[in-house]
């Protein structure tokens, strides 16, 4: 097994947490801020219908949906930046089987 520098590994958990973080932060805009703001929002329409409306119906989900996809982008360019190759990793373990 190759170890890893601390430094290394703290950095690379950081740039980890960090998007994390940024994906719950727009995950409660998304859910929770639309929804304390639906009085000020119901006069902005968005493909016919008020904002917030949409956002409830329709909206949140694409959102999320996106999140999920930048979020496998993000992780691999990260893994990439500290070099972490899920093949080399397949090929190591290939064939080894933890009893529990």
């Amino acid at each position: 097994m190759k170890k890893i520098d601390k430094k290394v590994a703290e950095n690379y958990f950081r740039a980890r947490n960090t998007a994390i973080i940024i994906y719950l932060i727009i995950w409660f805009i998304v859910s929770y801020g639309v929804v304390l703001l639906a009085e000020p929002l119901s006069n902005i329409s968005f493909m016919g219908m008020p904002l917030h409306y949409f956002m409830g119906a329709q909206g949140a989900i694409v959102v999320f949906i996106i999140l999920l996809f930048v979020n496998a982008v993000v992780s691999d360019k990260i893994d990439q930046r500290f070099g972490i190759d899920d093949k080399m990793n397949e090929t190591i373990s290939a064939g080894k089987h933890l009893d529990h």
